[in-house]
This record gives structure tokens, sequence and C-alpha cells, in this order.
């Protein structure tokens, strides 16, 4: 008896508090900088040339979340005075992870709406979704991965993938190399620091707010022999010429152009640290080095002095400031004030546009009776006031290029001029042309 009265006293067991992790730098400054019409999502397609089983892709992916623990993450409840945001480490996922929208016309484009519109929570881990969508009378199917930007970045969550199709198709892919770093140069930098940064030009926007993207597929610039700069040197130039030369059409007087370039050097391996992994860098150009007639050959080996150097450069994730920003000296809500306010005040300071470069997809993304992805698409949010992306990576020996923007900044007809003028530019880099 005595040992019955213990049991019923000693109550349910005790349940163990779940991991913490703290906020980084990125996330925080996302949750702060959060704005409900312009979601902060990262969206991926991957085009295979067969068909998924349910069952299997499910089975597959959620095993790809195991092996990836730290995605099985969700915002912890906080309280008012609290000093950090921090993230708890679940044991399983939510269990509409992927999901499966009817196979009818137009299901791809709805799908690519969602991503840009609808994003996943971040109270129910993980902060992901992955729809499969089939259409009508066409082969193949497409498998599109929609992400927190808060919580993941581009790199993690093709890694995550990656390891669905692995253990979809059975066969485990070689290591991956890391990123090559050249050497370092130190070349000057142009442009002066106080000067307020040119902004992209507005064009026709529509009343709706939020994202809008076209996909396009083009061939991978070649380069010269022997020559210094890399094809994310000549996606910059691109980059640079593409908004310049639509500033130039719309009006806008001549800034320095800024442009932020996301760098990785994490490694692509199963190891690969899940989360928002890139640091933030900018290559800067004066107005006369992208004016009509501009000497590429020059700017393309500027460029590659500059990217350089700005690789090597040992800083914060996101600067100084924001380093400053974060640090658990407030409570978080006071800091969310402040972060607000100074990215306010600094707006004819922050870059003119992002060009986020994912190179060479590092994985087969095999799976197996389904195939090989085709083509692989990533996009990087939009927000104003930058309100303007460009994203590429490389498959098959294509390139395959996202531009993105703000619906307050630009219609459907400007970003279609925008990624025709890229093309144009990007072809100009080529060895032939040069």
């Amino acid at each position: 008896m005595a040992t019955d009265r213990r049991t019923r006293a000693a109550g349910p067991p005790v349940r163990e508090p779940l991991p913490r992790v703290p906020f980084t730098v990125a996330d925080e400054i996302a949750r702060h900088c959060a704005d409900a019409r312009e979601p902060n999502t990262v969206h991926i397609e991957l085009h295979l040339p067969g068909r998924v089983a349910r069952d299997r892709l499910c089975a597959a992916f959620d095993q790809a979340l195991s092996r990836h623990p730290r995605v099985l993450m969700r915002e912890r409840r906080r309280g008012p005075f609290a000093r950090r945001y921090e993230w708890e480490l679940t044991d399983r996922a939510r269990p509409d992870v992927v999901v499966f929208p009817p196979c009818e016309p137009g299901a791809l484009a709805r799908a690519r709406h969602r991503a840009l519109a609808e994003p996943p929570s971040l109270a129910d881990p993980p902060p992901l979704r992955l729809e499969v969508v089939e259409e009508p009378a066409t082969e193949g199917c497409v498998l599109l991965l929609a992400l927190h930007h808060t919580a993941l970045d581009g790199p993690a969550g093709l890694r995550i993938v990656a390891t669905a199709a692995e253990l979809y198709g059975g066969r485990t892919s070689p290591p991956a190399a890391p990123p090559d770093r050249p050497p370092a140069g130190a070349p000057p930098r142009p442009g002066a620091r106080g000067a307020a940064v040119a902004r992209v030009a507005p064009g026709s926007p529509g009343p709706a707010p939020g994202n809008a993207l076209l996909v396009t597929e083009l061939p991978v610039p070649r380069r010269p022999s022997g020559a210094a700069h890399t094809v994310n040197d000549q996606l910059m130039v691109a980059t640079a010429l593409t908004v310049a030369d639509w500033n130039r059409r719309q009006g806008a007087p001549e800034r320095p152009l800024r442009i932020t370039m996301p760098v990785d050097d994490r490694g692509r391996g199963p190891e690969m640290p899940i989360g928002n992994g890139t640091r933030l860098v900018e290559v800067a150009y004066d107005p006369a080095e992208v004016r009509p007639g501009t000497d590429i050959g020059a700017l393309l080996r500027a460029t590659a002095g500059r990217t350089r150097a700005l690789k090597a450069l040992d800083r914060p994730p996101l600067g100084r400031t924001a380093e400053l920003l974060t640090s658990p000296v407030l409570p978080v809500a006071a800091r969310a004030v402040l972060a607000r306010g100074a990215r306010r005040i600094g707006t004819p300071w922050i870059s003119t546009t992002l060009l986020s470069n994912l190179g060479r997809i590092p994985y087969p993304m095999d799976f197996g009776d389904a195939g090989r992805a085709s083509a692989v698409w990533v996009s990087a949010p939009a927000a104003m006031p930058r309100g303007l992306t460009f994203t590429t990576a490389s498959t098959g020996g294509r390139l395959h290029l996202v531009v993105r923007w703000s619906r307050t900044l630009l219609g459907d007809e400007d970003g279609r001029r925008i990624t025709e003028t890229f093309a144009d530019r990007l072809a100009a880099t080529d060895a032939e042309a040069l």
C-alpha cells in the first residue's frame, strides 16, 4: 500500500524542456523587419522528368528532416521582457509538410504564388513547405519548396532536398567540395562612403502588394582562357549594367550602385549547418563605370578584384551595425523598435539590389525512377526598399535565373523587360563578345 501511495503522489512524469537555440543575427533582423505585405520567403523549385510516388516521397522527406534535426525548429514563446528570440528544437515535423495540390492547368503558377505570398509558420516545425506540383497533359512534376527566410536560406533548403533525393532514389551523393576562394586582392572601392545609393527606379506597379517573379533559362557565359574573373563576376557585371540601364530609361538621377552579394563558406556535405549561414557583402560601382559604351573587359577585371577582396573579408554576417542592434542588452521588443527605426533612417544607404549566385548545384538531385532534376530555380525575397533581386543557379550546363520584384515597385511588364535586359547584358560578358 505504501508503494501505491508513493506512486500516486509522484504524479505524471515531468517532461524535459526542449533544447533551445538563440536566433542568429540574420534571424533576429529578419524577425524585426518582417512585413506581412511582403512575406520573407525563399522559393526553390526542382523540375523532374518523371513523377514521384506520394508515400515514398513523404517518407524520404520525413527522414531527411530527421537527418537534419536543426530544421525541426519553432519559435519559442517569450515574455515581454525577454532578451532573446529562441528556437525550440523539436523531434518531429508537423503532418502537412508535404502537400499535393490538385493536378490541374495553372497549378505551377499558383504554387509559385503561394511560395511568395504564404510563408510557412514559425510556430510549427519545420519552417518550410514542400509542394509536389503536377499538371495535366504534361510529363514529370515540380517539387516546389517554400522556406521562411527568418529561419532558413537557399543553400540549406537545397541540402535538405538533396538528402531527400538520396533517400528516395537509394543513391548516396559523393561529398561536395567546399566553395573555392581565390587569393584576395585589395583594390580601391569606388563611391563615396557617405553618398546616397541608387534605388531601383519605379516602373508601373499594380495595386496589389507582394512579390512576383519570372524564371528564365540561359546559357552559362564563357570565359577567356586564363581569365581572372569568374562566372559570378560576369553575373555581377550584368546585374550592375541592367539596373543602370533601367534607371536611365526611367529618368532616375545617376548615383553609385551597391549590389549585395551573399557569401557562403559552409561545406555542402551531409553535416552542412542548417539555418541562415551566409554573410552579406556589397560590391560598389561608380556611375561612370556602368554608362553605355563601358569597356566590359575592364569592368570584369575591376569586379573580380572587388569580389575577391570582399569574399576574404572577415566581418559579421550582416555587418557591425546589425551585430550591435542584436546585442541582448535590451529586451527584444525594444531592439525591434530600434532595428525598424534604423532601417527607415538608413534607407538611402541600403544597397540597390541583391545578386545571389548559388553556382553549380553540387548535388545530383537524383530521385531514382522519377529522374534527375533537369532545372533548379531559386529566388531570394525582394522586399522594399531594394524591391528587386536576381538569383542564379547552374544545372546541367545551363544557367537558371529568377528575377523577383516587389509589386509596389514594378509591374509584370517591367519585370519582363528587366529580365530581357539582364540576358542581353550577360551575353555581352561572354568570351566571344569581349
